[in-house]
């Protein structure tokens, strides 16, 4: 059974930054492309980055390129998301995603509960 567990997220203030995790099992990690995807309220599931099997590729949306670093530990089955420099925009439920690397044909795609992002001053 797939399980991916999300933490990391929680209440910051515009400008601040936070680092978001992801246990993967049930699966071989570093076999499979992973992704990061969110969604505001009343707004569609967005991608927002993804990391290829070995970490050796790596792709950012544009709504937070420059501000965001998606990496991986394939040891340890786990997938970060380091976000900076938030914006109130960046708030959301973030998602990590298996056997995704780009886009935002996210219908169908194993995910896990989500962490929550709120980025409020």
């Amino acid at each position: 059974e797939v399980l991916l567990v999300e933490s990391g997220g929680g209440l910051v203030q515009p400008g601040g930054s936070l680092r978001l995790s992801c246990i993967a099992s049930g699966f071989t990690f570093s076999d499979y492309a992973m992704s990061w995807a969110r969604q505001a309220p009343g707004k569609e599931l967005e991608w927002v980055s993804g990391i290829g099997g070995s970490g050796g590729t790596v792709k950012y949306a544009e709504s937070v390129k420059g501000r965001c670093t998606i990496s991986r530990d394939n040891d340890k089955n786990t997938l970060f998301l380091q976000l900076n420099s938030l914006k109130i925009e960046d708030t959301g439920m973030y998602y990590c995603i298996k056997g995704h690397y780009a886009g935002d044909a996210l219908s169908g795609k194993s995910r896990g509960q989500g962490t929550q992002v709120t980025v409020s001053s």
